[in-house]
């Protein structure tokens, strides 16, 4: 059975660069449609058995309806194409408040053919499915959900993820109990698990949101785990995408495939990956399929030392020019708040010119500290007198500050109100 799993869509991500003048679409919106095209055309032309889609189509759950129409028209194309696609509902396609649709609850309501929207947990048999293949389907569960399953007992919340994750083992348990051994049992989840790691190499611990113990996902009755969640792409039971990558390979495959475009600078080092596999019972074959046509980002950053040509120090900290064509590009720059008048911004910003957006990120260093007076010490000073101290530090100017520390005035007023 030949599955295609992908997952974190997001694709109105449009937080950088322009419109496209034929499409009137910003052209960051049509980078995330191109990848997504290219899954889709992947799925159609190898006739692959089933997609699964891990969560997260859009950036919230309330998408322009130009954006749902071109996430529908790719759709369209899989269910015309009779491939059976799970869409599992993530934590930005749903709404907080339990009762309210989802972002992509016309799949559902429409009943659309070959399209199976996976928006509570359930298990969803060869029948259903029409192909030779069982999915468990773990959506996205909110917090609200989380204290409405407990019927609103007040209970701390360490207690309330160890009770659910009681529940979720449970769950999964007797699905897989009712599934067919002769069939290969998929799990498909939008949710942490624990040792994943996001980028920056920050793990997944135990915190403020449900996590799925590894031993859940590692089952060895699973054939394969599709997620979604976290946008750099792992496997937590085998090697990776990268070639380098010398993990023992280990069944069931758990995957992150990551999400289909670069997001933001936090994944500017990361490749974007859809994931193509074989599966049968007790063995799988997986293969990382790269999306080639991904937007680079670039981000450098220098510290000024010395006044000797300031802005030509700032363009050779960029890269050449063809790395930065086209890319997103952020140059961070620190300096003493006196290097100012030095910076030639226009030049900068002309000799960056080739690329699609470029950033220039100023953080001056503040080096005359504001002085207490003798026999003063912060215990004394109330907060709006500490904040007229950072105002002077921060030097910002007379008129900006004095609106500044009414503004707060009424803040602190407010809350104090408020706690009353």
């Amino acid at each position: 059975m030949r599955l295609l799993h992908f997952a974190d869509a997001h694709i109105d991500m449009a937080n950088y660069g322009r419109h496209d003048s034929e499409s009137g679409l910003p052209f960051r919106v049509l980078d995330f449609l191109k990848s997504l095209d290219n899954i889709v055309d992947t799925a159609i032309d190898e006739k692959v058995d089933l997609v699964i889609f891990a969560g997260d189509a859009y950036k919230d759950r309330t998408p322009a309806p130009t954006f749902q129409r071109e996430w529908g028209r790719r759709l369209m194309r899989l269910s015309a194409a009779k491939i059976p696609t799970i869409l599992l509902i993530g934590n930005h396609d749903i709404s907080p408040s339990i009762g309210r649709a989802h972002a992509l609850q016309e799949f559902d309501t429409l009943q659309v053919p070959y399209l199976h929207v996976i928006a509570k947990p359930q298990l969803l048999k060869a029948s259903e499915l029409g192909i030779p293949a069982q999915v468990i389907g773990l959506p996205w569960i909110s917090r609200s959900g989380l204290m409405a399953s407990l019927e609103g007992r007040q209970t701390p919340s360490s207690e309330i993820y160890a009770q659910i994750e009681d529940q979720l083992t449970t769950l999964i348990k007797g699905y897989l109990d009712a599934t067919d051994p002769k069939l290969p049992v998929i799990l498909t989840a939008h949710a942490s698990v624990q040792g994943a790691t996001f980028g920056g190499e920050r793990m997944v611990m135990l915190g403020t949101d449900l996590v799925l113990p590894g031993s859940l996902v590692k089952d060895t009755h699973l054939d394969y785990v599709a997620l979604g969640h976290i946008h750099k792409p792992q496997n937590l039971n085998g090697p990776g995408p990268d070639p380098r990558d010398t993990t023992v390979y280990q069944h069931p495959p758990v995957i992150y495939p990551g999400s289909i475009e670069r997001v933001d600078f936090g994944e500017a080092h990361d490749d974007k990956f859809f994931i193509v596999a074989d599966v049968q019972p007790g063995h799988t074959d997986v293969e990382w399929r790269q999306l080639k046509q991904v937007r680079p980002f670039v981000e450098t950053y220098i510290k000024l030392e010395s006044t000797e040509n300031v802005t030509g120090q700032l363009k050779a900290a960029l890269p050449s020019a063809r790395k930065i064509k086209d890319a997103i590009v952020k140059l961070t720059v620190d300096y003493p708040r006196d290097f100012e008048k030095l910076i030639n911004e226009a030049e900068i910003r002309e000799f960056a010119a080739s690329a699609f957006e470029f950033h220039l990120v100023k953080r001056p260093q503040i080096e005359n500290r504001v002085r207490l007076s003798e026999g003063q010490n912060i215990a004394s000073l109330s907060p709006l007198e500490l904040l007229d101290k950072y105002w002077q530090a921060s030097h910002v100017n007379d008129a900006e500050a004095e609106v500044l520390q009414k503004l707060a005035e009424q803040v602190l007023s407010g809350q104090d109100a408020s706690d009353d």
